[in-house]
C-alpha cells in the first residue's frame, strides 16, 4: 500500500467511507460524488495505480464480479447498470489507485463524456 494514496488510506480505515462490500482482495464504498444514483467504487486492496500497471488478470475480474455482486444486491442487475475504469488524466483518473466504478438507476447514455 502507498502512505499518501487515498484509495489506501480508505481500505487502511483512515479515511471514512460508506462501505457497501467487503472481501479478501476488495473493497467497495459509495463514490462521495455521485454519478447516479448507485455510484459505487471498487478497488483492489492492493495498491496498483492504474490499469497501465496491473498485471493481475484475477484481481480485475474479482473487482467485476464484486460490482455484478453488488448492482444485484442494490436492485439493478435486470434494468441494467455500467462499470468504468478510468485510466489516466485525459480519462478522468484523478485518484491512483485502479478503480472500477459501477453506476446504475439512471439511463446511461452512449457515448459517455
Amino acid at each position: 500500500m502507498s502512505d499518501s494514496c487515498l484509495f489506501c488510506r480508505v481500505v487502511r480505515g483512515e479515511i471514512p467511507a460508506t462501505l457497501v462490500a467487503e472481501t479478501a482482495e476488495c473493497v467497495a464504498f459509495r463514490d462521495i460524488n455521485p454519478q447516479a444514483p448507485l455510484h459505487v467504487l471498487v478497488i483492489p486492496r492492493e495498491h496498483v495505480a492504474s490499469l497501465n500497471e496491473a498485471t493481475d488478470a484475477a484481481q480485475l475480474g474479482r473487482l467485476s464480479l464484486l460490482a455484478a455482486e453488488i448492482a444485484r444486491r442494490e436492485g439493478y442487475a435486470e434494468t441494467g447498470y455500467r462499470t468504468v475504469v478510468n485510466t489516466g488524466p485525459q480519462a478522468g483518473q484523478t485518484v491512483h489507485h485502479v478503480h472500477l466504478h459501477l453506476l446504475a438507476g439512471r439511463d446511461l447514455r452512449w457515448p459517455p463524456g
